[in-house]
């Protein structure tokens, strides 16, 4: 499938997550490949979503998070697992929503303009494979309904990628 980029509605963002779930679906059919997918998934994603300076992947590498396909400014390279925002969702297993990076504890600043921030776990046949990260230069720009959407996203990146069949 081509990208079409078109306008998406975000004020009822259940309503733009789905568009967004439908175009994803359709932008990763077909293709197996975790880094092709991420690459287009973090673009999708960074593209489409109001008031978003990152949007990428970290992916697990020999006990740490190591920067996978993304869209932004550059980024730390490598995050311990229950370090920062990443490393706490990571160690965790869930997503974790942080209105205001700078009141969390061991945040750590890629990029110093970041004031609010999003992960969420990548899972695949119960094990951990990385995390989705979004940065937003707006305090409260993620919320729960936020989330909820990132997290199907991040499912449809896991089994389009087909990261459950990987040892």
């Amino acid at each position: 499938m081509t990208y079409s980029s078109h306008a998406y509605d975000f004020t009822d963002k259940r309503a733009g997550y789905e568009q967004l779930a439908a175009q994803l679906q359709g932008l990763l059919a077909g293709e197996p490949d975790p880094i092709a997918n991420a690459a287009n998934t973090a673009a999708l994603i960074f593209e489409v979503l109001p008031e978003v300076s990152w949007a990428g992947f970290y992916f697990l590498r020999g006990g740490e998070l190591v920067v996978g396909p993304f869209q932004g400014k550059p980024a730390c390279v490598r995050i311990a697992l229950g370090r920062g925002v990443c490393g706490a969702a990571a160690a965790r297993r869930e997503t974790i929503v942080v209105p205001d990076v700078n009141a969390f504890p061991g945040h750590i600043a890629c990029d110093s303009a970041s004031q609010s921030e999003v992960v969420v776990p990548l899972i695949a046949a119960d094990r951990l494979v990385g995390v989705l990260d979004l940065d937003s230069t707006r305090i409260a720009r993620f919320d729960e309904a936020d989330a909820r959407g990132l997290e199907r996203l991040a499912a449809l990146f896991v089994v389009a990628s087909r990261l459950g069949e990987l040892r």
